[in-house]
This record gives C-alpha cells, sequence and structure tokens, in this order.
C-alpha cells in the first residue's frame, strides 16, 4: 500500500517499545457485548473533552494524527495501538468516545476491528483512513458500522471534524469520500453508474417528503441534533425519521444512507441564513 506523503508535514516520531504512559485511566467497568449500532449510543455531550484511540502499524502516521488532534483543545489521544487486535483490547480498556483505525494493519485488519469494535463497545464510533486506492475497503467498512471515512492525504482539519462529527453521533463522509465511493460501484460488478443512481432514486422514491429531508441532512453529515435545529424539530422525532430512512432503504448505518443520498443527488438545502 502507498502511504501519503509524510513530508505534507513534519512529523514527530515517537518509540513503540516501551510505550508511552497514557493520560487517561481505562473505565473499568467491564464491557458486554452487544448488537451493533451504527452510531454511537449516546452522543457526546457539549463541552465534554473527545477521548479518541488512534491505531496505525507505522509510528509516524500515528504521530502525525496525534499531532493534528492536538490542535483542537476539546480532543484528547487516551491511547494508541499498533495493530487492530490491540485496537480492539485498548477500545474495550479506554472505552474512547471516537477510534480512528488505519484499514490495513497486521494481525487485524481495521475493518475487522471496527466491527468488534462496533460489537463490544457500541459507544464508541468508529473512523476509518484510507487511502486513494482503497475505495474497496470503504464499501466492505460501510457493512461493519463505521461512522467516519477519511483519506490520509485530506486536508488536517477534516480530521478533527470527522472525529468531531462521528462523536457527536453523526456520519461523517466527506463529498470527496462521497464522490469515490459512488465512482468505484460504477466500475465495480455492482453495475453502471447510471444504474445505482436509477436504483438509488427508485429506493427514495418510497420515502415520505420528511424522510426525504431528513436523508438529505444524512448526506451532508449532519447529526440528529443538527438535524433536528435546521428542521425545527424534536431531536427524539429526528431519531425515528432516521431509523425508518434506514429500514426503508434497506441499508445498517447512516454513512450507507449517506452513498444513497449522494447517488441519488439528494443534496440538503442551505441553511436559512445562506438562502
Amino acid at each position: 500500500m502507498t502511504r501519503p506523503d509524510t513530508n505534507r508535514a513534519p512529523h514527530t516520531t515517537r518509540p513503540d517499545t516501551p510505550r508511552a504512559p497514557h493520560t487517561t485511566r481505562p473505565d473499568e467497568t467491564p464491557a458486554h457485548p452487544t448488537p451493533a449500532h451504527t452510531t454511537p449510543a449516546h452522543p457526546t455531550p457539549a463541552g465534554t473533552t473527545i477521548r479518541v484511540l488512534i491505531a496505525d502499524d507505522e509510528p509516524m502516521i500515528r504521530a502525525g494524527v496525534r499531532a493534528v488532534l492536538a490542535t483542537d483543545p476539546g480532543i484528547e489521544v487516551v491511547a494508541e495501538a499498533a495493530d487492530g487486535h490491540e485496537a480492539v483490547e485498548l477500545v474495550r480498556a479506554y472505552r474512547p468516545h471516537v477510534a480512528v483505525l488505519d484499514v490495513r494493519m497486521p494481525r487485524t485488519n481495521g475493518i475487522e476491528a471496527a466491527a468488534e469494535i462496533r460489537r463490544a463497545v457500541p459507544a464508541t464510533g468508529v473512523v476509518m483512513l484510507t487511502t486513494f486506492g482503497e475505495d474497496d475497503y470503504i464499501l466492505r467498512a460501510l457493512g461493519c458500522g463505521a461512522a467516519g471515512f477519511l483519506i490520509k492525504s485530506g486536508e488536517p482539519e477534516e480530521l478533527v471534524a470527522g472525529v468531531r462529527a462521528v462523536a457527536d453521533g453523526a456520519a461523517y463522509l466527506s463529498p470527496k469520500v462521497a464522490a469515490r465511493v459512488v465512482a468505484h460501484l460504477a466500475s465495480t460488478g455492482a453495475g453502471a453508474l447510471a444504474g445505482r443512481r436509477t436504483a438509488a432514486r427508485e429506493q427514495v422514491a418510497g420515502l415520505t417528503p420528511r424522510e426525504r429531508e431528513v436523508l438529505s441532512h444524512l448526506g451532508g453529515g449532519l447529526s440528529n441534533g443538527q438535524i433536528a435545529r435546521r428542521l425545527h424539530l424534536v431531536e427524539g422525532t429526528v431519531k425515528a425519521h432516521v431509523s425508518s430512512v434506514l429500514a426503508r432503504l434497506g441499508v445498517d448505518n447512516r454513512a450507507a444512507a449517506a452513498v444513497v443520498a449522494h447517488e441519488a443527488g439528494i443534496l440538503p438545502p442551505p441553511p436559512a441564513e445562506q438562502r
């Protein structure tokens, strides 16, 4: 796999052995495996420091991700892992709000780790780090409950935005990533792009007008709270609409619904103040 150009920004290397002490004690409550959910069960309350785990087999990449997240005082990296197996164990111990996982790692890859994290610690949202050559892995990760997808060579602020969005219970699928997923689907055995667009529009045709509105905002990466404010609804009502949308579309998570929204060409309307 080709790694992003590490000359984009200076990285500070850190030794792997011994590991640097963590700044936060692990949650001593034992994990109770439950069915996978598509987003964190309880979005991080406003003002709470977002606890993050980073998993990548390259120390320099981990250092770069840590440095970017350190620019936001509301985010704290509480643990680092060098492979997917270790990532799952550390998520069980530290219960972070968000786990940032590289796709390709030794022993247990990021997709397998994401599935296990969502099963064992559903309150932890998962953000996948990918490269431009791994579009097929994004599709597989959609089925594992990952809520965020970031390109390693993207802008640093996208990493912060993605972590914050997933911590807030939203799906973060940037337009760049969504466009690549849709284009990749068109080049695989899944069918021609025109066919997928037609199929997506047929799926969306079965939604109510309000559900279509909610879907458009899912495509824009908004959380339930943000959608509620945008549509002047109670957050519980939005949650019910989201559940209905996922069921009607036949998808398992918000990120997959966002892909359908992009395929169908449904874009969220601009905020009232921008109209």
